[in-house]
């Protein structure tokens, strides 16, 4: 009784403080970088995108299909993007975002492009921005595989360069 009191009121309080998350129901208590979520560009449109490829060349970059009805993306949220190597090793990439929530026929489009059915999705795009296809990750990835993903897009960089 007393460990469950213990676990109601961390609940009550995790709430209360402000956290989203009943797996991290004291994340609104810390005042945190790592919680901090990353500096996405949010793009709606192919041509959103492809205007931002062309004002950065030279530059990696990543785009997150993400959705606030995916459990997987808030996984990815909460447990891979707020891991302090992650974060140092995207410090390099024009971090983009294509929030399809609505699902809309925007969403729909930009699906369809790169031939996703629906979130989580992440393309990487090369120093020309061309998407690097064999580099792509579906469904979620915890730390450990997403820094081995990333490493391998940055190797695929280095020897274009």
């Amino acid at each position: 009784a007393i460990l469950m009191l213990l676990a109601g009121t961390t609940l009550v309080v995790g709430a209360a403080s402000g956290a989203k998350s009943a797996l991290r129901p004291l994340e609104g208590l810390t005042i945190s970088q790592a919680n901090a979520s990353l500096p996405f560009q949010r793009i709606k449109r192919l041509a959103d995108l492809e205007q931002i490829l062309a004002q950065n060349p030279g530059k990696l970059a990543m785009l997150d299909f993400y959705a606030d009805w995916c459990a997987s993306c808030k996984e990815m949220e909460h447990f891979t993007f707020t891991n302090t190597e992650v974060r140092t090793n995207l410090q390099d990439f024009i971090l983009l975002q294509a929030d399809v929530t609505a699902n809309d026929a925007d969403d729909q489009a930009l699906l369809k492009h790169f031939g996703l059915f629906g979130p989580p999705g992440i393309i990487f795009f090369d120093h020309q921005g061309q998407e690097l296809q064999q580099h792509r990750v579906i469904g979620y990835q915890d730390s450990q595989q997403f820094l081995a993903s990333l490493n391998s897009v940055k190797a695929t960089h280095d020897n274009t360069q």
